[in-house]
């Protein structure tokens, strides 16, 4: 068995799943960060059996001091995977519209929760499609799931921790957003640019394609590249923790699952005006 097995699933392989006596629970959670919503896209074809969860509302918190997207409360977000079918132990499947973002931080937030059996249909509803496989516009209505969550079970940096992890000799904290925003010159969504001092820049292209990533050697070869030693310890933020998510799923294929999220991210950064702001200068004369 390959090291991925237990973390990423192709499309073809998820079909013969579904045609199993006790098939996994499939979960869409299609979302974009500056809309529309993704339950339209739900509405207009998905894999049949899945059932549709939000992002915004059932996997993360309201949006706030804490960030654009914080950990959810336990308790909720237990009852929205009842309802969405998710028992206690059974294998759950996660897919969003392929660029692996929300499907990440589903798969994140599960594992995160205490459900370990969680996978990610790699490259999302579009390697299902390009495989010929069924599409169903019929929306389920699942049995209420049994899942109990004990939340905590992957680590999480808050904005003391992240600064100390930027600022540690030994240990990096990555910053997976575009080279325009951690140098400070573009800010579209937050209102402060720049960085965590001392945090490394590693966009999210550089490790991942279209929703698709490499392999594992290939994948340590390039957080290696970035300052990520084998041991020493390693943390990922962007602008709300949904991109961040995808870099530690990246890290775990490529064998660290020690890797901490810094959930609430920039957002959470810029929202006490006390704490440090880096920026890179322009290059050149």
């Amino acid at each position: 068995m390959s090291a991925t097995d237990d973390l990423l699933v192709e499309a073809e392989q998820l079909a013969a799943e579904l045609a199993a006596v006790d098939p996994p629970t499939l979960l869409d959670v299609r979302w974009r960060l500056t809309g529309p919503p993704g339950r339209a896209d739900y509405a207009a074809g998905h894999l049949p059996t899945a059932v549709f969860v939000d992002l915004d509302t059932a996997l993360c918190g309201p949006p706030g001091p804490a960030g654009r997207h914080p950990l959810p409360d336990p308790a909720a977000l237990q009852s929205a995977l009842r309802a969405a079918g998710v028992r206690a132990g059974h294998p759950v499947v996660v897919y969003d519209g392929g660029d692996g973002m929300a499907a990440a931080r589903a798969w994140w937030t599960l594992r995160w929760a205490g459900h370990r059996p969680v996978r990610v249909l790699h490259g999302g509803f579009p390697a299902w499609s390009a495989a010929g496989l069924p599409v169903s516009t019929d929306e389920p209505d699942p049995a209420s799931g049994d899942v109990t969550l004990t939340p905590g079970a992957l680590p999480v940096l808050d904005a003391v921790g992240a600064a100390r992890l930027a600022a540690a000799d030994e240990g990096v904290l990555l910053d997976v957003r575009a080279a325009p925003r951690y140098r400070g010159e573009h800010e579209p969504i937050d209102p402060v640019a720049g960085h965590v001092p001392g945090a490394v820049n590693l966009p999210a292209p550089e490790y991942v394609t279209e929703g698709r990533f490499g392999s594992a050697a290939a994948l340590r070869d390039r957080f290696i590249a970035a300052g990520v030693s084998p041991s020493a310890p390693v943390g990922a933020y962007c602008g709300s923790g949904v991109t961040a998510a995808q870099a530690v799923l990246a890290l775990h294929l490529a064998g660290r699952p020690d890797a901490a999220l810094y959930v609430g991210s920039w957002s959470n950064w810029v929202a006490d005006p006390q704490r440090p702001v880096a920026v890179t200068p322009p290059s050149g004369p």
